[in-house]
């Protein structure tokens, strides 16, 4: 069986003042176009479909669109669930109709998929509250999904039946899953877990979350889920959050995340952006396979030592969307601005770098880039108003504050 793994389209997003829309345009076909010539059985995505609760038109129209390409017409089954950047609402919407495509979406850890049959010989065979039965056209082997969206702290546990319980929240999911696990997912069946959730291996380093992402693994007191959690008759986890590619765990089945098809932040400059193929038997070791997406612009940060050497690399690099910081003893002239947008019709932002550091302080040549994003603005707020950088605490605190906003909306 081969799953094909990708999640994070966040469709809909904007870089700034940039539109992204033919860039995602592009890539959904590649994907389309990777998933036929692989000739992919299944297609999961694991949560960010949108960028927004209230996506514009455009991203709605791209996303259906490509879903039921990518089912190859009722042959090949496509698993969306909903991420912290969807509404679990909006994705769930258009179930009845999606079912008839071969589309199955998933918005909250408690749905239930309702049965249905499909002329191809596509089949939902069995299906409990977070978990589903699948039976591909022509293979008689099931594949069983366990699937878990993405919730607060507060919602899991509610949905859990465990709003009360002192326990963690990785230890109720684990149990969770377990029960699962046991009940449906034994050695004749290929067994996954799909979820959208901020997963590490105990003991490791978190990792990094998005530049301008909404702090998963701090909202309302939320903690990371660990790959021990996962039961072991689970041959593959497809997870969803991280926007680069990379590999959890793979102790005694791969936990992975796919990554973003694109970048949507220049903390992703210069990444490699992939597609995951799961070639899997029952009982066997998931395989996994990078497969690189060529389609998207780069995202470019470049450290200009004055005009000259930033013209000379901006005509290098007509191609990217670039993040230009410029070393200069004063700040930029409204005529250096527009010399440097004439070059280059892909600066997203220009970031003046005194050279001369007297000047930082200097009240009537401080300015603030307001092309930055949030936490950015708040670090130079508080540097200018407190005269030091605000400590990592301080960062934590108001990217909760920041993430309890989004909730709200």
């Amino acid at each position: 069986m081969k799953i094909l793994h990708t999640s994070d389209w966040h469709l809909g997003k904007r870089l700034e003042n940039f539109s992204r829309l033919e860039e995602q345009q592009a890539v959904m076909q590649e994907i389309c176009e990777i998933a036929d010539r692989e000739e992919a059985d299944i297609v999961v995505v694991a949560g960010d479909l949108f960028d927004t609760f209230n996506p514009p038109t455009e991203a709605i129209d791209l996303l259906y669109k490509t879903l039921k390409r990518l089912t190859a017409n009722g042959y090949r089954p496509v698993i969306a669930i909903a991420g912290n950047h969807d509404s679990p609402d909006r994705i769930e919407a258009p179930d009845p109709l999606a079912r008839e495509c071969g589309i199955i979406f998933a918005g909250y850890p408690n749905v239930q998929v309702s049965s249905f049959t499909l002329e191809t010989g596509l089949k939902v065979l069995k299906t409990d509250e977070g978990f589903l039965e699948i039976a591909l056209p022509g293979s008689n082997i099931p594949l069983r999904i366990l699937i878990t969206p993405y919730a607060s702290e507060y919602r899991l546990r509610t949905f859990l039946g465990e709003e009360n319980s002192e326990d963690e929240l990785r230890a109720l999911l684990g149990r969770r899953w377990q029960s699962l696990a046991d009940r449906y997912c034994d050695k004749r069946g290929v067994n996954i877990l799909l979820s959208h959730l901020f997963m590490i291996r105990k003991g490791d380093v978190p990792p990094e979350e998005p530049e301008e992402e909404k702090p998963i693994l701090h909202v309302g007191g939320a903690q990371a889920i660990y790959t021990e959690n996962i039961p072991s008759q689970i041959q593959y986890t497809a997870l969803g959050h991280l926007h680069r590619m990379q590999r959890v765990d793979a102790s005694f089945s791969p936990a992975c995340y796919s990554g973003s098809p694109l970048s949507y932040s220049f903390a992703e400059a210069n990444q490699q952006k992939y597609l995951l193929l799961v070639e899997v038997v029952p009982d066997q070791t998931a395989s996994v396979r990078e497969i690189p997406l060529a389609c998207g612009k780069q995202l470019l940060r470049k450290k200009a030592q004055g005009m000259e050497d930033a013209l000379e690399w901006l005509s290098k690099n007509q191609n990217a969307l670039v993040e230009l910081t410029l070393v200069t003893d004063t700040y930029l002239t409204a005529q250096e601005r527009r010399k440097l947008q004439t070059a280059h019709d892909g600066i997203v932002a220009i970031i003046p770098e005194l050279s001369r550091v007297e000047n930082l302080f200097h009240p009537q040549q401080k300015q603030i880039d307001l092309n930055q994003n949030m936490e950015g603005l708040f670090r130079d707020y508080f540097k200018y108003t407190k005269g030091q950088e605000p400590n990592a605490e301080m960062i934590k605190l108001f990217q909760e504050i920041l993430a309890e906003e989004e909730e709200e909306k």
